[in-house]
């Protein structure tokens, strides 16, 4: 669609990065599996990272690593996840928050959106309050074991768990830190940013960080009734959204952010 869409040659892609927790294999990668699928040259170099909500963050910084080194012009950035898969049948609240979703996205010496400079962040001792326990290396069977935690969440070994709580008291304290240090890295003000789109967490969340910021409504982008939390891909997912309705437009400062499992958060500014 992302070929179609702009006229993109395949031909021309000359690396490939796919963002996802739920790849389809532990090895290969799957980014290797869709180079051949996407018919991009065997020239392109594909890896897959694992990083949840930050991840479209990183990738920007990464592709724009490669660009800035000469070792790619033309970087395809991915982001695909099935969070579904790992969810509790009886996971009322998770299940109320996640959907499954992907996106697709050229970043190029040549493009109607510049990439500004970068906030990023890593907090891993938090690890354990978003996490599938087994599955992996470390566990690879199922355990079957459960807990029931201090807010009355059941948390399964074989199923993701997410400590509401401590999710939302760490998006409290790193996300305004994080704006301040975007801001003073773009050497910006806030009120030329135009537009907000920040990582889909959940509603309340995203109300709440608006007002402790103190952004305007009118330009902080909130679509959870659609899509739901699909991780990774909801950035790409908001900015295609505003791209479609014009709600960002040409000569448009928009800030852009992830944060959450991890923990890991990360944010730029991207000039239209």
């Amino acid at each position: 669609m992302l070929f179609e869409e702009y006229q993109i040659d395949p031909n021309t892609i000359d690396f490939l990065m796919l963002c996802t927790q739920s790849p389809d294999y532990f090895l290969p990668s799957t980014a290797c599996v869709l180079q051949d699928r996407l018919g991009i040259p065997t020239s392109a170099g594909a890896f897959d990272y694992n990083l949840g909500c930050s991840g479209c963050i990183y990738g920007m910084a990464m592709a724009k690593g490669l660009i800035a080194a000469g070792i790619a012009r033309n970087v395809l950035l991915l982001t695909a996840e099935t969070y579904n898969k790992y969810l509790h049948p009886s996971d009322k609240s998770n299940r109320s928050i996640f959907g499954d979703g992907a996106a697709a996205c050229l970043i190029s010496t040549d493009g109607f959106a510049e990439i500004g400079e970068f906030s990023l962040g890593t907090d891993g001792s938090g690890a354990n309050n978003l996490i599938v326990k087994s599955g992996a290396a470390r566990q690879k069977t199922a355990t079957g074991k459960f807990v029931e935690d201090d807010e009355g969440h059941i948390w399964y070994d074989d199923y993701l768990y997410m400590n509401g709580g401590a999710i939302f008291n760490f998006t409290l304290d790193a996300v305004p830190a994080m704006m301040t240090q975007i801001l003073e890295k773009n050497h910006i003000k806030k009120d030329q940013i135009d537009y907000y789109v920040f990582h889909q967490a959940n509603k309340f969340m995203l109300n709440t960080i608006r007002k402790v910021c103190v952004l305007p409504k009118d330009k902080f982008y909130v679509n959870l009734a659609i899509t739901g939390n699909t991780v990774s891909s909801t950035v790409l997912i908001g900015l295609k959204d505003c791209i479609d309705k014009q709600t960002i437009k040409a000569g448009d400062k928009v800030m852009i952010s992830g944060f959450g499992v991890g923990l890991s958060w990360g944010g730029t500014i991207l000039k239209f």
